[in-house]
């Protein structure tokens, strides 16, 4: 399988996932990189599962869950979005729940969609938007071997305060 390890796996959505799903979209301390403003209800995260099933090619966007391959527990999700199979290229989002970061879970959930990403879907490049005071995912794209290309200057608003946002990418070799 194109998207598991010995330690994680990464699957679509499931009815199940109403309860991360709601848990995750409604901690403000996430906003600023999904860049969301309001909470969302059960009902409307219940309507994005039921859609859920649309093809990449469809909605332009991929949302997976990072899943352990013990426990089964939900440990985050990494996405897809901005997809153009045109130029052959995608964004690339990911969201560790804080009781699991700093394992190497993201680091190994990034590994398999970049490897997804080239080898199954065809893509030639791939990118992520990442403030520049996100230490954390700074270094997990760099260690991946995204490049810096550009600094989007006051892009995001957040906290009372403008915050510029470096644009990386991935080009397959």
């Amino acid at each position: 399988m194109h998207l598991s390890s010995k330690k994680i796996k990464l699957r679509a959505l499931e009815p199940e996932d109403l309860e991360f799903l709601y848990q995750i979209e409604n901690n403000a301390s996430f906003w600023e990189v999904s860049h969301t403003q309001t909470p969302f209800s059960r009902f409307i995260l219940k309507q994005y599962l039921e859609n859920a099933h649309f093809d990449i090619y469809e909605a332009k966007q991929l949302r997976l869950i990072i899943e352990d391959n013990t426990t089964k527990e939900q440990l985050g999700m990494i996405d897809l979005f901005d997809f153009n199979p045109q130029h052959k290229r995608a964004g690339v989002g990911i969201l560790i729940h804080p009781d699991f970061q700093q394992n190497g879970v993201a680091s190994e959930a990034l590994i398999l969609l970049i490897n997804y990403s080239f080898s199954h879907l065809g893509l030639h490049q791939l990118f992520a938007n990442i403030t520049l005071d996100n230490i954390k995912s700074t270094s997990l794209f760099t260690k991946h071997n995204f490049k810096k290309v550009g600094v989007k200057k006051d892009w995001i608003f957040s906290g009372g305060e403008f915050k510029d946002e470096v644009l990386f990418q991935l080009i397959k070799k």
